[in-house]
């Protein structure tokens, strides 16, 4: 636990399938299929993979002329491979960018992340396929990030940062204000959502414990209080509904008796 950081520095099926990297029993089938490839990545792919950034989350009508023209700005490029379906040759929505220098790589991992290209917010990261140790691709259970919808959420990665255990002490690290300008950027960027909804919640359940206890040592819940309050306000809510039609009643008679008074007159 002493070496916990929001970021994987290497790639555990098991830790990524868990919210804060602490699963020991996988959760879904596809955790499973991950923890059970080998994988080896494509040797076919060429360039250098420390200088290549993955671009995802892109419009499928995106070209490689513009992806060229926005992440130019940030230094020199040696090559784009947009990667395209072998049949038909559309694009499957990402692509891999290699820069001539690392300071072009980190200004661009730093800047271009959630930009909006041809309408779609994209999504730019490290190549991981051939700098994290024991990656395994999403196709195989693996990867990062993932949707809601599918049950199969990865995290610790830049898009999910693993969330901080409840029993981990406070502790420093680069992914929390040391280290590079770099790093502390981008770091952040994709944590401090999860962390300040950790602590909402500390102080929400630090207010409700006081009174959770107080009712515990009357000896009874609040669901247990809160039904017999409801059930005597509704008492008395009835009282008050006999009580106005009785009067209404007794108006009535005495209107009638006054009328039929008078026509003995």
């Amino acid at each position: 636990m002493n070496d916990w950081a929001p970021i994987a520095k290497e790639y555990d099926p098991l830790k990524a399938g868990s919210i804060d990297g602490t699963d020991e029993e996988p959760h879904d089938r596809a955790i499973w299929r991950a923890m059970l490839a080998r994988y080896v990545p494509n040797k076919g792919v060429t360039g250098d993979p420390h200088l290549t950034l993955f671009v995802a989350r892109l419009n499928l009508q995106t070209t490689e002329e513009k992806l060229k023209e926005v992440f130019s700005r940030y230094g020199d490029i040696r090559k784009i491979r947009l990667v395209r379906d072998l049949v038909t040759g559309f694009s499957k929505g990402y692509a891999f960018i290699e820069y001539k220098e690392e300071r072009a790589l980190l200004k661009a991992h730093r800047d271009a992340n959630r930009l909006v290209i041809d309408q779609h917010e994209i999504f730019v990261d490290f190549e991981l396929e051939r700098t994290l140790k024991g990656w395994i691709p999403r196709r195989l259970g693996g990867g990062f990030g993932g949707k809601k919808e599918s049950g199969q959420l990865r995290f610790g990665g830049r898009d999910r940062p693993f969330r901080k255990p409840i029993n981990l002490p406070n502790m420093k690290n680069d992914f929390y204000g040391e280290g590079s300008a770099e790093t502390r950027n981008w770091s952040r960027e994709g944590t401090r959502d999860w962390r300040t909804r950790d602590r909402d919640h500390e102080r929400s359940r630090d207010k409700r414990w006081p009174e959770r206890e107080r009712s515990w040592a009357w000896g009874e819940s609040e669901r247990e209080r809160d039904s017999k309050e409801e059930r005597s306000r509704g008492r008395e809510r009835k009282d008050r509904d006999r009580k106005d039609r009785d009067r209404d009643r007794s108006r009535e008679r005495d209107t009638k008796k006054q009328r039929d008074d008078d026509k003995h007159r």
